[in-house]
């Protein structure tokens, strides 16, 4: 897909864009960040800039970018263009030797259809030392025609001889908004389960896909109603009750934090529309209707203090703290 339809990422991608319809863009490059935010995918965005036939043109407010329609768009998104090449662990886990001197082997050709070949190495830290050894002469001059990108989510696994050749571009962590955003988008999943699974993915599609998104929104809906509970209930037994809503009884720690996390979310909402902030910046912003009528109750700095509180929490239970004791102390803290 084209870089327009890429979630996240804007200005590096819009300044990667404009660098590579200048002829500015170096050679080797690096795409470095967490797993499952659309590295792989920018490569393939690029490639496609690369080699569009009718790609936009830029101007003072937007970036240049592939049409994604033409033939050349479409075969290197079913990635089977003649001039993508691509270059992937294989059964054993590893990228070996002799898969990069096949790489170099190709690359050296010109274009057989297109403007510029491109070779993609996804998960490049898993290249072996002898294939990063191998591709060193490559890199630090790569064919005239030729751009190479090294796609990883650990680049201090590479060789410093492989790094100091290659411009590193970083990809941060998307927010929740933009993983939920993908998730209805591209894998059919309901606004409230995107949102659930976007919490406690730091970031990463790959590890919201990879969660159970039913679990979470239940877990959500719970901390939800401890929230509600909690709000404008002084009662001792009310608030006990309430914190059992995190799950503590269970004895699941790992089920605790994540409910932690989640109510962790939904206070830092609070504050953000006690201050009347940035409504676009809400991690759950399909619960602001129900998160509304608890406005004042947080008001006066409370949000900011249950939110250290829940902070404390996490920390203990860390420690292996008792889940019940942790639970009901935060009862009394919120």
């Amino acid at each position: 897909m084209p870089f327009r339809d890429l979630t996240g990422h804007r200005r590096l991608l819009e300044r990667t864009a404009r660098a590579a319809a200048r002829g500015s863009l170096p050679p080797s490059l690096i795409f470095a960040g967490p797993e499952g935010i659309g590295k792989r995918r920018a490569a393939l965005a690029l490639a496609q800039l690369f080699n569009c036939a009718s790609a936009a043109g830029a101007d003072a407010e937007t970036a240049p970018d592939a049409c994604g329609q033409c033939p050349s768009c479409r075969r290197i998104a079913r990635a089977v263009h003649a001039d993508i090449l691509i270059v992937e662990p294989g059964d054993t886990g590893a990228i070996k030797v002799e898969q990069a001197r096949q790489l170099i082997e190709r690359s050296a050709y010109r274009p057989f259809e297109g403007r510029r070949r491109v070779a993609i190495v996804d998960d490049a830290d898993a290249m072996e030392h002898s294939a990063q050894n191998a591709l060193l002469k490559t890199l630090e001059e790569p064919p005239a025609a030729s751009t190479f990108v090294l796609v990883t989510s650990r680049p201090d696994v590479l060789l410093p001889t492989v790094r100091s050749r290659c411009q590193r571009l970083r990809f941060g962590a998307l927010t929740p908004a933009d993983v939920a955003t993908v998730l209805m988008r591209d894998h059919g999943y309901t606004e409230t389960d995107a949102h659930a699974a976007a919490l406690l993915a730091d970031g990463s599609i790959g590890r919201a896909l990879e969660g159970d998104s039913e679990a979470y929104a239940d877990a959500r809906e719970n901390v939800a109603a401890m929230l509600r509970a909690l709000a404008r209930n002084p009662d001792p037994r009310g608030r006990v009750a309430a914190g059992k809503l995190l799950g503590a009884d269970k004895g699941d720690r790992h089920e605790m934090a994540r409910r932690l996390r989640l109510l962790a979310s939904m206070l830092r909402d609070l504050g953000l529309m006690v201050c009347r902030g940035d409504e676009g910046a809400l991690a759950n912003a399909d619960m602001k209707t129900g998160l509304e009528p608890m406005i004042t109750s947080f008001e006066g700095g409370r949000a900011v203090r249950a939110f250290s509180a829940v902070d404390e929490a996490l920390s203990a239970l860390e420690r292996n703290a008792s889940p019940k004791i942790v639970a009901d102390w935060l009862a009394f803290q919120i």
